[in-house]
């Protein structure tokens, strides 16, 4: 890709390739899960469901990988944990409670000036494009 440089109109061109390439995107993303479906459904065949595997195929060689990835559940953990006096091992974390927060200013209970240097503002960019 070459270095961007400023200009003051966008060439239908670069627009319509733009276009173009966001549909292919979609169609291709669409074939790949249908073929990583595809393809699960022959390890889980051939291998065993949730088994890794590989096969080669003509000139190529497949692999399924297994990832394990493990959390607490944080109701049912908190509770077992209290009921075993272990609170040490819970985090009591602060978080503004949005909704109560907009329920106060509702009520007159807080000012927005108040906290208004406490809002965090995020932007994204977001770029569609559509065929007339």
């Amino acid at each position: 890709m070459q270095e961007s440089k400023p200009f003051t109109q966008l060439p239908e061109e670069l627009i319509a390739r733009y276009f173009t390439l966001s549909g292919k995107a979609k169609e291709i993303e669409k074939e790949l899960k249908e073929m990583k479906r595809v393809l699960n459904v022959y390890f889980d065949e051939t291998i065993g469901k949730q088994e890794k595997g590989e096969s080669v195929i003509g000139d190529y060689k497949i692999q399924r990988q297994i990832r394990l990835s493990e959390s607490y559940h944080d109701e049912k953990t908190v509770k077992r944990l209290e009921e075993l006096n272990l609170v040490d091992c819970i985090q009591i974390i602060k978080q503004p409670d949005q909704q109560k927060i907009d329920a106060a200013i509702t009520l007159g209970l807080l000012g927005q000036a108040d906290i208004e240097d406490c809002i965090v503002k995020k932007t994204t960019n977001a770029i569609t494009v559509r065929k007339l």
